[in-house]
């Protein structure tokens, strides 16, 4: 076993263990540590606390110390340097003419560079950006070109939910969302029903998709060919996955019938369908 905490350097972001290196610290608390991108300060998210060894990729970088007075100062200067920082860069692109969109703006804890990111529609030459940039701030420069789903993750916002974004608030990374599994979920395939902020399908898909792979497996689907609890043979009309109540019209008639899928034989199983001019339409919310 090994000790580890666990810290997050910015809302969303992925969380990454550390050494406590002696210090005990709470969730909350804020850290200096060294990384791969240098000296940052992070919150902690995990405590300390012991796991096996074989979770953690060895060797763990050690916490530096708990953010101290000094600290906050610089954190605070660092960000009224970012702000500077995104005018400035918002007036050069101007300047430029570049077809790109300023999102955001990251100053190193330690200085050693300022990190602005975008968006844009196509390749950007930001070359001579990056040389207005470093002439002004006199610091080494970063352009990161990020996509739609991190642009959202970057500035935040609320969901149709009512609750942050699931990007913003606690997801790590992003998991691949299709519109199969919008099918799935018998939800409507109207874009303003199941895409996000980011104009691309909804991250919650994900969260109960394991939930509706499990009961799509024992829940008769529309159109399926059931045997009902009287022995009649009958066709599946409407079914809630989440429920198992099905309503189904039986060989004869044209009346439907409630009943559960614990109460019937699939003789035929029905397929999940999605109109090829739908999935057409909705590709480019993937």
């Amino acid at each position: 076993m090994i000790e580890i905490i666990g810290v997050r350097f910015r809302n969303g972001g992925k969380v990454y263990y550390f050494s406590p290196n002696g210090f005990q610290v709470s969730v909350g608390d804020y850290v200096v540590t060294e990384t791969a991108r240098g000296v940052e300060q992070g919150e902690v998210v995990i405590a300390n606390k012991k796991v096996n060894e074989s979770e953690i990729t060895a060797p763990l970088k050690n916490i530096i110390r708990l953010v101290n007075s000094e600290d906050k100062v610089i954190i605070t200067n660092n960000k009224k340097k970012e702000e500077r920082a995104f005018q400035i860069c918002e007036q050069k692109i101007a300047y430029r003419k570049l077809d790109m969109k300023l999102i955001n703006v990251e100053c190193a804890f330690d200085n050693s560079k300022i990190m602005f990111y975008f968006t844009s529609e196509n390749r950007v030459d930001f070359r001579e950006l990056v040389k207005d940039l470093a002439s002004i701030f006199k610091t080494r420069i970063e352009l990161r070109q990020v996509g739609v789903r991190d642009h959202a993750r970057l500035l935040g916002g609320v969901g149709i939910c009512g609750r942050e974004y699931c990007c913003k608030g606690y997801l790590q990374d992003f998991q691949p969302v299709s519109i199969k599994m919008a099918k799935e979920q018998g939800l409507s395939l109207n874009p303003s029903k199941i895409s996000g902020g980011c104009g691309r399908l909804m991250c919650c898909l994900k969260n109960e998709e394991n939930v509706y792979e499990e009961f799509l497996k024992v829940t008769p689907k529309l159109g399926a060919i059931i045997t009902m609890k009287d022995g009649k043979k009958a066709r599946v009309i409407e079914a809630n996955t989440l429920t198992g109540a099905l309503k189904a019209i039986p060989e004869g008639s044209d009346i439907p019938v409630k009943t559960h899928r614990d109460e019937v034989t699939i003789l035929k199983d029905g397929r999940i369908k999605v109109n090829h001019e739908e999935m057409k339409a909705l590709k480019g919310l993937e």
